[in-house]
């Protein structure tokens, strides 16, 4: 199949008017075009007055070899590259010892099913519950101020992926189109087929909920075999190489591959791999607040008069300035018609984060609004450093709130003036249980306090009201990503600890639900080859 890019058409036309583009562009017969497959479609919001949909399209024609022939010039007319899923071993025979995979979010599911569709029957132990279980511990933070710490926004079966948009998009990069397997598997469980062409794909909390739950019982139907409410406190090491995993229970589980995928709020078992002798370091990371603001209003700065056009659906933006203190503010986890939530994993903290259906038709828009923080801020001398910090701003929000798990809130125009707000105006929070009015000049540092006072007037040059008074500002965001890494080397294991295979989000390794699969992907076929390679040679 021929790849045709840089496609533009209006954004009202027919599939026939997208077929007819196709035939001029190439010069055509209509007998000539056998099948057309959307390989990616975006959006082109610059001119207001006439948005464009661009496509990127794998054709099939009767003669190939023709038109790139006649088309060696176009950079836009290229052979569609093969982006089919290779499996790079398989298991022979029985195994000496399964994998074990610690964590069943984005990372460590893919990475149980790549090994279980590879035949290495893995064995995953999440410390949380299964994913409609986890859904009702949640809702009783959200409903009833009651924390379950084993059980929450951050840790049970999906990850905390599960409560969020469901964004499907990233920056890394992808030679082998392993992005391509995740969403395929994706789909195959369930998610919309549009997410494979769309250029910024979302499925939303509760298609996640039944998707998940699908992608387990193929890994079981494959002989793998995952346990909940097992909580791992301890590794077993000899002479350098894991060799086994302790569970809470006290049972010892003999391994000689362990993928710790772990969340990046496993802050206990960070204790503990450090305690441990495992390699890592603390790394940077973003603290900032939850803004709130009505959709319609992104809706009308993005797209224009068309706002609201069902094509189209909820706009999104992406916000990024440079303080003068040297500070980087950034708008981040951007949810289109969601709303603001409880994303505690400890007792006695308030963390808040965003979430979106796959409707995206809530009333208010809400993104995290975050300035960068690194070692230097918190203690270059010690990997947890970040740890304690996010924690300290955590506790303070917990306290601003009331100390019961609601947040502390403040409208933008009162933060901007330095005053505590008294009474909420047109934006009404989303965030639950519930929000107290408060002043945020102490909610975060100053140098975080002083960037973002300055960045929100320069977003709003960018978003026409988006320094509106009435817009709500709710905190903290602190697990922008993990405050630290579980350094491995090429080979993914440990610099240090041979056998373990640090992955995903609170490895230091992704930061989204598709880095995290590809990433779990990765890892997983690290650990097959190896196991491959022991069992040829005859050793461990």
């Amino acid at each position: 199949m021929l790849r045709l890019t840089e496609l533009r058409l209006p954004l009202e036309h027919t599939p026939e008017q997208l077929t007819a583009a196709v035939l001029q562009r190439l010069h055509l017969a209509p007998g000539d075009l056998r099948q057309l497959r959307i390989h990616k479609r975006s959006t082109d919001a610059r001119k207001k007055s006439a948005l464009q949909f661009v496509y990127s399209l794998d054709l099939e024609l009767a003669d190939e070899a023709t038109v790139l022939a006649r088309c060696k010039a176009d950079p836009h007319v290229r052979p569609t590259p093969d982006m089919t899923y290779q499996f790079v071993a398989q298991a022979s025979g029985s195994l000496p010892l399964r994998p074990v995979v610690v964590g069943f979010g984005p990372a460590g599911i893919f990475a149980a099913l790549i090994l279980a569709q590879s035949g290495f029957r893995p064995l995953v132990l999440e410390r949380g519950r299964k994913v409609r279980e986890r859904t009702k511990d949640t809702w009783d933070l959200w409903r009833k101020h009651t924390l379950h710490a084993e059980s929450n926004v951050q840790f049970g079966e999906g990850g905390a992926g599960t409560f969020s948009d469901g964004k499907l998009y990233s920056q890394i990069k992808d030679s082998r189109h392993l992005s391509r397997k995740v969403l395929t598997e994706f789909v195959k469980a369930g998610a919309p087929e549009e997410i494979l062409y769309v250029s910024k794909p979302h499925i939303g909390t509760f298609r996640l909920v039944s998707m998940v739950e699908k992608m387990r019982a193929e890994i079981e139907a494959l002989g793998g075999e995952i346990r909940f409410e097992q909580r791992v406190t301890d590794l077993r090491i000899e002479d350098g190489h894991v060799r086994g995993v302790v569970m809470a229970s006290g049972e010892e589980i003999r391994a000689d591959h362990v993928i710790l995928a772990l969340g990046h709020s496993a802050r206990d078992t960070f204790a503990m791999l450090h305690a441990r002798g495992v390699f890592m370091e603390a790394k940077p990371f973003s603290v900032g607040f939850r803004i709130e603001h009505p959709q319609t209003l992104i809706d009308r700065a993005r797209y224009g008069q068309v706002a609201g056009n069902p094509l189209l659906g909820a706009a999104d933006y992406k916000l990024v300035h440079h303080a003068k203190n040297g500070r980087s503010v950034y708008s981040f986890c951007m949810c289109p018609g969601g709303q603001v939530v409880a994303a505690t994993s400890e007792p006695g903290c308030v963390v808040t984060n965003g979430m979106s259906q796959y409707s995206r038709a809530e009333r208010n828009a809400n993104a995290g609004i975050v300035v960068n923080v690194s070692p230097a801020d918190f203690g270059a001398e010690g990997a947890l450093a970040g740890i304690a910090f996010q924690r300290q701003w955590e506790q303070r929000a917990f306290k601003l709130g009331g100390s019961n798990y609601d947040a502390p809130g403040q409208r933008v125009g009162d933060f901007l003036a330095g005053q505590q707000t008294e009474a909420l105006g047109e934006v009404i929070p989303s965030y639950q249980p519930g929000v107290k009015l408060t002043d945020l000049s102490t909610a975060l540092p100053a140098y975080a306090i002083a960037a973002i006072r300055e960045a929100l007037p320069a977003f709003d040059k960018q978003i026409r009201g988006f320094a509106m008074g009435d817009a709500l500002l709710t905190g903290v965001e602190t697990r922008t990503s993990s405050p630290l890494r579980i350094t491995r080397g090429e080979d993914c294991q440990s610099l240090n600890i041979k056998g373990l295979y640090p992955a995903g989000e609170g490895a230091g390794y992704a930061g989204g639900i598709l880095s995290a699969g590809v990433d779990g992907i990765e890892v997983a076929e690290a650990v097959a080859r190896s196991i491959a390679s022991a069992i040829v040679r005859g050793t461990p």
